[in-house]
């Protein structure tokens, strides 16, 4: 499973529709969190997403629309009986912060928080994958981030297996694993009966920015490029000076990353009733494209073989 909950889209107000932002990644029933505003627990509710699974908290800058929800997420699990540790990762300044979060309210919290400062490049290993952290562009310090899985192993081939002598059962199993085993006095290794791993799955998380390089380029390929895309093209110029970007802006980016879809969020209060703009002006250059509304859930799938 690799699902994502799009719990809060709007840009940096909220409105009557648009939480602040936040996306949560359910991978394999480990939950991850990108960014946490204002709100983000109770949408975790309407969700029904869960919040106890959760591993971790990526948060892209320190805007309060990014973060705001973190002290009653943190609070509200210590009071359901959290005792898992929690790692928040960001930016410069996250240290500082974590430490904020735990005193705020008096909360007297059940479980370990532990801040870690990102820089871009960075790696932090999962189970199963990992997330890279980006060098995004805003005007504070920020961070983009990817998912990006383990490459799967490849395709048994049973056929082979049998014809070299191993008998269905536990030791197909092992040789799936990845480990050689022994028939009648004679080693057979994995690679004689796998075909050639297949690459796992790929999430860009981007929060606030301009387009950019490193977005560009950890994007390449991409299962699914979640992107700011607050404004349509007429706002090109604001886009600019407030350090967003608008909807054809992205469709570009993506076209020359060769993303599988494009997902647009972080939307302005001004398309509050209408963002057909804004999907309008990245279709003329992408077509698989959406723009995110609160609640909404993709499953990202494998590619096919």
């Amino acid at each position: 499973m690799l699902r994502i909950t799009f719990l809060g889209t709007g840009g940096s107000l909220p409105t009557r529709n648009r939480n602040p932002s936040a996306v949560m990644v359910n991978r394999e029933g480990e939950l991850i969190l990108f960014d946490c505003g204002e709100g983000t627990q109770q949408q975790m509710m309407r969700a029904k997403t869960g919040m106890m699974s959760l591993s971790s908290i990526f948060i892209s800058h320190f805007h309060a629309d990014h973060f705001l929800g973190i002290p009653g997420l943190i609070q509200t699990m210590s009071f359901l009986g959290r005792s898992e540790p929690l790692t928040i990762y960001g930016p410069e300044g996250t240290r500082e912060f974590t430490e904020f979060f735990k005193i705020l309210g008096y909360c007297n919290l059940k479980y370990e928080i532990r801040g870690v400062e990102l820089r871009p490049d960075d790696i932090v290993e999962g189970e199963g994958y990992v997330v890279r952290a980006l060098k995004t562009e805003h005007s504070i310090p920020s961070l983009g981030y990817a998912l990006i899985e383990n490459p799967r192993p490849g395709r048994f081939n049973r056929e082979k297996a049998v014809g070299l002598g191993v008998p269905p059962g536990p030791l197909f199993a092992k040789l799936q694993r990845g480990n050689p085993v022994e028939v009648n006095g004679k080693i057979v290794k994995p690679e004689e009966v796998m075909g050639i791993p297949r690459p796992g799955r790929t999430i860009v998380y981007t929060g606030d920015t301009r387009p950019c390089e490193a977005v560009l380029e950890a994007s390449r390929d991409a299962d699914l490029l979640i992107h700011d895309g607050s404004f349509a093209d007429e706002m090109a110029d604001w886009a600019e000076e407030s350090m967003h970007s608008t909807a054809g802006e992205v469709a570009a980016l993506a076209k020359e990353a060769g993303v599988r879809k494009l997902v647009l969020t972080h939307i302005s209060s001004r398309y509050t009733d209408d963002a057909d703009p804004v999907l309008k002006d990245s279709k003329k250059v992408f077509e698989n494209v959406v723009v995110a509304e609160d609640l909404m859930e993709l499953e990202v799938p494998y590619r096919p073989d």
